[in-house]
């Protein structure tokens, strides 16, 4: 019976773990992420494309990282890492970002 309240105990702590897990971005360095993005991006892809391209990087970014890596990408050492820099790639190529048509 006490294994039983126990485990009833433990479940929803371990729902909550992954919520615990996920990294966040260091104040401002979302907003400086997406300052040096979106007019690199926008211009192949345009701005409105750019700015989900990037919103989706940043997010993509939060989820397979944890704050001290993102810490470091974003400062002048993390282009010291190569294989840091290529995760980051990695995880960012997965936001599909089409060129918006010329008018």
């Amino acid at each position: 019976m006490r294994m039983t309240q126990l485990l009833a105990l433990a479940a929803p702590l371990a729902l909550l773990l992954p919520l615990s897990a996920q990294a966040a971005w260091p104040k401002d360095l979302k907003a400086q992420y997406t300052a040096q993005c979106v007019p690199a991006a926008a211009k192949t892809i345009g701005e409105d494309a750019a700015k989900a391209h990037c919103e989706c990087g940043a997010d993509k970014i939060e989820k397979n990282f944890t704050t001290a890596q993102i810490k470091e990408l974003m400062s002048p050492e993390g282009a010291k890492n190569p294989q840091l820099q290529q995760e980051a790639l990695n995880a960012i190529a997965q936001c599909k970002a089409s060129p918006q048509p010329k008018k």
